[in-house]
């Protein structure tokens, strides 16, 4: 199999354990593409950014930045995965 494609502009936020962050990790694994990602635990810088930047400390959440348009904060699993479907079929 091919080395994943990294995708530049996406984050995903998400904890090792959710089991909701484990199937958006594993799409990802499917659809062979590769995000940044940020570990969030119960406090920390990381969980403050999510707060301060999508409004919650939700996750899996998708931070999706593109050239000359606002920051994105894309939450829940299938809405996720269907995101990186549409990058897929590009």
């Amino acid at each position: 199999m091919a080395r994943p494609a990294k995708i530049e502009g996406l984050t995903l936020y998400q904890s090792l354990l959710c089991p909701f962050c484990v199937k958006t990790r594993k799409a990802l694994k499917s659809l062979n593409m590769k995000v940044a990602m940020k570990e969030v635990g119960l406090s920390g810088k990381i969980r403050q950014e999510l707060v301060r930047g999508g409004g919650k400390a939700q996750v899996p959440c998708l931070r999706i930045e593109r050239k000359g348009e606002p920051t994105k904060w894309l939450y829940e699993s299938n809405d996720i995965i269907r995101y990186l479907r549409s990058l897929k079929n590009q």
